[in-house]
């Protein structure tokens, strides 16, 4: 993958907002395993798993960063690409990891029985990888056509995740206490709203933008939807 030549600005953002994202997914764990013990036991789980999200995310953005980093030399009032790799394959070895886990604190949260929420649990789990890994060669392709091959097969199982996300968990959020239930339903729709960003990010490099626009809107998308979906979804 080439790195393209970035000027002082365009690099100074993107090494601020993986700093801000290294700094908000150590605060968010270290906050949800102190917190886990005041919610109540049904919800407990939950708060674990999100913990344990916001901290698997947070161990991928600090060797995101350091690759970030490694990648590119201030040379002449630009950075220049140094002709070690930036890898982006530590974005998705963390996906791999926390996607699944973030469905499994959605279902966690609803309390269904066990003999619905455990097949659904494997449904969503499987989507999950096979979206994460179709997804990776686009991310890594340099033909515009091979990306929008790629992403366009790993829609298929983002789609049906969106899907069972609303059209078979309506009812289990509509049975949740009352005084939760709107909460419930918030953290159901934050994660498709903020896993939009994810697509809409992939297709930067084949959008007309510049090579350095398209990597600053690259990876900023991608650590905001992080942000968003990891530690905005357990709060």
């Amino acid at each position: 993958m080439q790195l393209p030549t970035l000027t002082m600005t365009e690099y100074s953002i993107v090494f601020n907002i993986l700093s801000f994202t290294i700094a908000t997914m150590g605060a968010a764990a270290l906050f949800f395993f102190l917190a886990a013990q005041t919610v109540e036991s049904r919800y407990r789980l939950g708060v674990y798993i999100s913990g344990l999200v916001v901290a698997i995310a947070c161990y991928h953005y600090v060797q995101i960063f350091l690759s970030w980093n490694g990648a590119y030399t201030l040379q002449g009032g630009a950075y220049v690409p140094t002709g070690k790799p930036f890898n982006p394959a530590y974005r998705y070895v963390d996906w791999l990891l926390t996607v699944p886990l973030l469905l499994t604190e959605l279902v966690a949260v609803l309390n269904l029985p066990r003999n619905v929420g455990r097949p659904l649990q494997v449904k969503l789990i499987v989507a999950a990888i096979l979206m994460i890994v179709l997804g990776y060669p686009g991310e890594i392709a340099t033909a515009a056509s091979t990306k929008w091959l790629w992403w366009a097969v790993a829609m298929v199982p983002f789609l049906f995740i969106v899907y069972t996300l609303f059209a078979q968990l309506s009812a289990a959020v509509e049975r949740q206490p009352e005084r939760v239930r709107d909460l419930v339903a918030g953290a159901r729709w934050l994660t498709v709203v903020s896993w939009i960003f994810y697509p809409i990010a992939y297709l930067a490099p084949v959008a007309g933008l510049s090579g350095s626009t398209s990597e600053v809107v690259l990876q900023i998308g991608y650590s905001i939807a992080d942000i968003v979906s990891k530690a905005g979804l357990g709060l």
